[in-house]
Order: C-alpha cells, then structure tokens, then sequence
C-alpha cells in the first residue's frame, strides 16, 4: 500500500466480503485485522478478495516469515529502481536544461547533433523509466481506476504519463500543436517517478525503523533450550521444548521459556518485562520469565508455559494489536481520503481549463505544467502515514518501559484524561499485612519477636503470618509453642520456652486481666495513622504494642506526586473503613477518598464521575477490580510480569510500580502532539501547496512550480511525518518539574 487511499479500498474490499463484521486496515504496518465469521468467509477468499483489488495478502497465521521477506524483496525492488531511474534522469535532466544555460552551449549541442536529434535522445533516455522503472504505478492505478477508487499510483500515473505523452506527441507531430507549446516535458516526467520512488524507498527505511521495539522483542527469544535428558543435557530447538521439561541455563544466557526454579539461585535482568533496571534475585520456586536474562549463577528450572503461551509472546500479541489499531484521530483521516483524490483530479481538471481558457501564452503549455504539478504534488501518502507511525513509535517505546497498549485508541484516550481513580489495596499498597511497628516496653525486638513468633507460627490470620513473616526476614529464629489456644477474634495463648505469651487485640488482654495502660497511647496513634494495633503479653504483664498495615508499595507517593504535576486529578477507592483509607490518602497525598465501596460497587462510582464530565482512568490489579477497569475510559492493570491480566485492562503496567502511570500519560501526551503535528504538516502541505502548483503565484510572480519540484516536495513530506514520528524513540520517562506537563 502507499497511502491514505489505499487503506480506504482494502477497507472497503474486505468489509463488502460475506461474513466480515469488521475490518481494519493499517498503513504503517502494512496490516489488516478482520473480524469474519468463519462458516461465512475463509482466509483464502480473503486473501483473493484483496489481490483482486491489486494489492498481495500475506496471512501472517501461517506465513510469518513471508512478510520480512515480501518487505526485504520491495525494499530492494524499490532501490533498483531508484538507482536506475537515477542513472537515466540525471543525463535526461542535463540534456534537456544544458541548452538553457546559454546561446553558446546550445550552439555547441547543435554542433553535434540537431534539436530534433536532442529530442530523440531524451525519448531514448525517458522511456525505459516510463515503462520499466514506473511500471509499479500503471500496474496499482489499473487496479485502482477498476475499483473506482483513485489513490497516489493513479495521481503519479497521471502526471507522469501526461509530461511523457505530451513530450512524444511535441517531438513526433509538433503541427497538432498551437504555435510556440511544443515543448518536451521528458526530463520531468522521468524526475517525478524517480523522485517519487526515492521518496518511497526513504520512507519504507524509516517505517523499518518504527517497528523496531517489536523486532527486539522477538529476537529477545532464544531459538534453542537445554534440556536434561537423565544424567546429561540435550541442546533442542526452542519448538520441540514442552510443559515440565527440566532446562539448565547458565550466566549470561537468556531463558528460553516461562518456569520455576527446582535447583540453585541467580540474579536475573528483567528489565524487557518491568523496565526496572535492576537484576532480580531468583531462588528455588520462583518465577522465571522466557527472554529475560540470567546474570551469574546457574540454575535449573521446570517450563511452565512454552511457545505462544510464554508471557514474552503475551507481550508481543498486545504491542501487534496497539500497533494494528485505529484510534478515534484517525477515523476522520480515513474520511478525508476517500473523497481527497478525486477531488484533486476534479483540482487539476478545473486548473487545465482555466489556464486553457484565460491564462497568457502559450496556453496550452502553462495549463499542462500547472496540472501535471497539481496531480503530483497533491498525493495524500503523508496522511496515510501521520496516525499509524506515531502508534506504532508510541506502543514500542511504552513497551520497551514495561507498559502494554492493548489497542492504539487507549494510547489516544490517555492523553486526554483528566482524573486517575486508584484502587487502595494491591494497588497503592502491597496488598498483603506487614509488621510495620514495634513499641516495646522492658524487652528487646529480638526477644519479644522470639517468644511471639512462637505463639502465632500454627495460625493462618493474616495478623499472625504478618508476625511470623517479620520474625523470618529479620533472621529470628523461634522455637516450638506448646499449649496454643487460639481465640477467634481475640487473639492466641501459648506456653513458649516456659513463659506464658498472649498476643491480640485489647479485648484478650481485658478478658485475661492485664492492663494495657502503658500500651494505650501507642495503639491509638497507630490506629490514627490506619495501622492495626495488637498487645503482647509475656506471664500477665503487657510488654509491646505492635502494629501491623498493608504498606505502601514504593514508589506510591512519588506517583501521586507525578500525577499532580502533570494537572490530574487523584481519587483513591477503598473497601475499608473511613478512618483507614484517609489515614493511607494522607500518607500519599490524595485529596479524594471514596471508603467502604464494595467490589461491585467500584465501576458505579467511576461511572459517577463520568457523568461529572470527568475523563477518567481506574487502576487497579486487573482481576477482582475487572467491572471498574471496563467502565473507566482507559483502565489501566497492575502486572507482575509473569501473571498479565490481559483482559481486564487496556494498558498493563508490567512492574507494578505506579510511577509508571505519569510516564504512560506523558508518553501519550508526546504521540498525540506528534500525530497532530503531522497531520498538521500532510494538510497545511496540501492546503498550501496545491494552490501554488495550480499557479497561484504567477499573477504577482510570474512563477510556476515546476512538476520536478512539485515531486521532491510530495516525497518530503512523507520523509518528514516518518522521521517526526521517529522522535517518540527518545523518549526518557523522567518526572516532570511540578506544574509542568
């Protein structure tokens, strides 16, 4: 395809076939999605349907591979053809402007052969660029004019063809030609095709270049595993590896599939999952993820998920799909380039005839420049091209960082939001109990975590594995308890190296008679704060108040930071109490705090401030918060990298960190700026340029654009919307100043 017209006919070509509901056509990637019934319509009628409207289909499914190699095949067609056209035009140009210089050098070239023998060569030198080197434009224009639908081929065509039809009639019957406009036009119809080839042959590098972060993410997976077979290990292609297989991998190698560690211990590079930096340490039963990078030790590990199933082929089916999509800016594109080319023909039509009918002599030849300048200049590649490369830039840079677009529309849609609803726990906070304070009274941390630990090691409430989990991280060892009576609702009693332990809430200690006086003013600024307290007692006398709280997750505060500097609005969902929820609101700096909302309550609430006339993002872990995440105009879900929650939002923050959120908002504030910039560039360029093409400065200027620059400028102006949407490459996702966006 090669412009905005192209897309609007296999759009139109696929829809028409029975059975298809939809059909989306992009130019950047040179992709169609279809959404057909199979029973209706197959593959291969498909794929008929679209080389019968002149274009070849490659079904991806089945030929991947093909597509590099039709790309690479065009690349090189492309390049022969330029560097032939070149060959042939620059001795075309010289022979045909060389008499202009001077009477003398005109003199000397009539000395060698006559004006009429110049002519001959020219034709000699222009027609196997006509009809070898711009076969490609008769061959698209056919199928173009046959479906009644005119795109750039049929422009170029058009243009072309009349300079070099005009020319051989001027130098074969110069007679049928009023006085003085039998001029020969050979060199400029050869500069248009050569130039416009060389323009295509730039912008098929650069859209090479924009798809770049999806190359790296397939060549991120290795081609092979080692796999052990027994005693020894066995070298196999990353195909025949299946679920369960036991792979070693040693430092430096990437890991080939998903998995779980079964023996040693590394340090692994996750940074193409969560764009952290950091290497992350990986023990027996944790998680491996396929493409990541195994940094020192070596380990054994059993597959998990293999092939398409790994979470790096995850990755890659979602930046495809953000990649293949329309968002909303582009609908009025694919509008405009339906009717843009006829209207430029009905254009040059109406300028032939006025400079026909009323320009100055000699007519003829003012009315064929001027209208041969309008069809080249006008071809609308660049606004084909202006949406789908910033998308394409857009979602691989965000990939590259740890965010996944599930579509292009979600990229568009962030850019405008207004307000950011954040789900508290999972979400702001780790989403599980941690031992944040002690408070002891006459014992040690170390002692008191002891004889503790002990007690609350047999319970499974989230507040006892909170104390035990904190005795274990800080290398605590605790014994056995013995005489453990555990109390619903109150708290546990045991017999711990000979000393009686009770640990729970005031209630306990009531019910057991042991003043809490000195733990009182602690538990209320821990309950203050949103924390919950408990008291421990070591043979009836109270020795600590502990305090235990989902924590924030790091990072939580500077996001919130992050979003205010940007002109968001935060808003925090909670399923607690008032008094916990505004505690941890304080903590981060968010202002508003809707508590006590249930889960199925969630998605009302965003619908509220919908209705407000709010733009409104939900983020959530992307599972229990999936009816939220549908309803808010971008639902954004949290990631652990190895446990995507594909369906429920439509961008995926990978690593879970929400300072990743400004640099998803900034990264599609930076694309949208950049699509509308070139789509300002493709319509001012057209708006601008085809009145001076039709002559509008001849008046004042006595000027006309010639037909070989009308060409290189059409050619610039996709160059530039490609490489203006190459900028998006560099961005760095930094915090911006406060106040700043």
């Amino acid at each position: 395809m090669t412009c905005a017209s192209c897309v609007a006919r296999v759009e139109r070509t696929l829809k028409k076939q029975p059975g298809v509901k939809a059909a989306s056509v992009n130019l950047g990637t040179e992709k169609a999605s279809i959404d057909y019934l199979p029973g209706a319509v197959s593959p291969q009628r498909l794929k008929a349907a679209i080389v019968d409207a002149g274009y070849v289909a490659i079904d991806l499914d089945t030929e991947k591979d093909s597509l590099e190699r039709a790309q690479a095949r065009e690349q090189a067609d492309l390049r022969r053809d330029v560097m032939l056209g070149a060959a042939l035009s620059v001795p075309l140009m010289f022979v045909a402007m060389l008499p202009m210089l001077s009477p003398s050098v005109m003199h000397a070239m009539h000395q060698v052969l006559p004006h009429r023998g110049w002519g001959f060569v020219q034709l000699a030198l222009a027609a196997p660029v006509q009809l070898f080197v711009g076969a490609r434009f008769y061959r698209q224009a056919f199928a173009e004019l046959r479906h009644l639908s005119p795109g750039m081929n049929t422009l170029v065509m058009l243009g072309s063809s009349a300079a070099f039809g005009y020319s051989l009639l001027a130098l074969l019957t110069p007679r049928i030609f009023p006085e003085g406009t039998a001029h020969l036009y050979f060199e400029a119809s050869s500069v248009i095709i050569t130039l416009v080839l060389l323009g295509k042959l730039l912008e098929a590098r650069a859209k090479g270049r924009t798809s770049d972060a999806l190359k790296k993410l397939f060549g991120l997976a290795p081609k092979t595993a080692r796999v052990l077979r027994g005693e020894s290990s066995v070298e196999l292609a990353i195909d025949a590896v299946v679920p369960d297989d036991l792979i070693e991998v040693r430092p430096g190698e990437r890991i080939p599939t998903d998995g779980v560690l079964t023996e040693g211990s590394s340090w692994v590079d996750e940074s193409m999952i969560t764009g952290e930096p950091l290497p992350v340490e990986k023990s027996v039963g944790g998680e491996v993820v396929a493409g990541t990078v195994n940094h020192r030790g070596a380990f054994v590990f059993r597959a998990t998920r293999v092939g398409q199933d790994t979470v790096l082929s995850q990755i890659i089916r979602l930046v495809e799909q953000a990649q293949g999509g329309k968002p909303p800016i582009q609908r009025l594109a694919d509008r405009i380039a339906r009717i843009f080319v006829p209207l430029v023909i009905v254009a040059a039509a109406l300028t032939f005839s006025i400079w026909w009918f009323f320009g100055p002599s000699p007519a003829l030849s003012h009315a064929f420049v001027a209208a041969v300048s309008v069809l080249v200049i006008a071809c609308p590649c660049a606004m084909g091209l202006a949406t789908p490369t910033a998308i394409m830039v857009g979602t691989g840079k965000a990939a590259e960082l740890g965010m996944l677009f599930r579509e292009g529309a979600a990229l568009e849609t962030m850019a405008r939001l207004d307000t950011i609803v954040l789900d508290k726990t999972g979400t702001l906070t780790k989403g599980h109990p941690e031992l944040t304070h002690i408070a002891p009274y006459g014992v040690t941390e170390t002692e008191l975590l002891q004889l503790v630990a002990a007690a609350e090691d047999r319970s499974e409430h989230p507040l006892a594995r909170a104390v035990v989990e904190a005795a274990r991280t800080r290398g605590i060892s605790f014994g056995r308890a013995d005489s453990v009576q555990a109390d619903p609702g109150f708290g546990v009693e045991a017999i711990v190296a000979g000393r009686r332990v009770a640990v729970g809430a005031e209630r306990l200690m009531s019910k057991l008679g042991i003043d809490t006086e000195l733990g009182r003013a602690d538990a209320a600024r821990f309950a203050v704060e949103g924390r919950s307290p408990i008291f421990a007692a070591f043979d009836g006398k109270l020795v600590a108040t502990l305090a235990i709280a989902d924590p924030l997750k790091e990072g939580s505060r500077a996001a919130v930071r992050e979003l205010h500097a940007l002109g968001l609005g935060v808003a925090m969902l909670s399923g607690d109490n008032g008094r916990t929820a505004d505690a941890i609101a304080k903590e981060v700096g968010i202002e508003r705090v809707l508590a006590e909302v249930l889960p199925g309550e969630k998605a009302a609430e965003i619908a509220r401030l919908q209705a407000a006339g709010r733009r409104v993002a939900f983020v959530g872990d992307g599972i229990n918060d999936a009816p939220a995440l549908a309803r808010a105009d971008v639902g954004i879900a949290i990631g652990t990298g190895t446990d995507i929650a594909v369906e429920a939002g439509d961008v995926i923050l990978m690593s879970g960190d929400l300072r990743g959120i400004a640099s998803a908002i900034r990264l599609s504030r930076r694309t949208l700026s950049t699509i509308r910039l070139n789509f300002f560039w493709a319509y001012a360029y057209n708006v601008a340029l085809i009145p001076l093409a039709a002559g509008a400065l001849y008046p004042l200027f006595h000027l006309l654009l010639s037909p070989m620059l009308a060409a290189a400028a059409m050619s610039i102006s996709s160059v530039f919307v490609v490489t203006n949407s190459l900028r998006l490459r560099r961005f760095v996702p930094t915090a911006p100043s406060a106040g700043t966006v």
